[in-house]
């Protein structure tokens, strides 16, 4: 097999790092809460969308245009484990049962969620 081939197959077998990721302001008690079964991938798609004034959340988008990306912080809160079942391949259950553990232990923190719209 050739090199290309090998690398190709090699990609298809990774399995990307799943879990949720949080985006806190510093200026205010706020954050933006994710899960997702490709954490690396999405981390980045959401700095780009960000920066680029085009993320789905209108409310975390506008705060970010007027603070500034310095005044942010993204951070993964906890990875999810692969099943030892290799067929597995739907964790969107897990992911949203994690999502709503996470949400209700910010809430207890006091934190406020940004809203989707404005």
């Amino acid at each position: 097999m050739d090199r290309k081939k090998e690398l190709k197959m090699q990609y298809k077998l990774m399995k990307p790092e799943m879990g949720i990721f949080i985006i806190r302001s510093k200026v205010n008690n706020k954050c933006f809460l994710k899960a997702t079964p490709n954490l690396r991938g999405v981390i980045n798609g959401t700095r780009v969308r960000l920066g680029s004034g085009f993320h789905p959340c209108r409310e975390l988008q506008k705060e970010w245009d007027e603070f500034g990306p310095e005044k942010f912080s993204i951070e993964i809160l906890e990875r999810l484990a692969y099943d030892k079942d290799e067929a597995k391949s739907d964790y969107s259950e897990e992911l949203e049962i994690l999502q709503m553990l996470w949400k209700d232990k910010l809430a207890q923190e006091n934190l406020e969620f940004y809203k989707k719209r404005i």
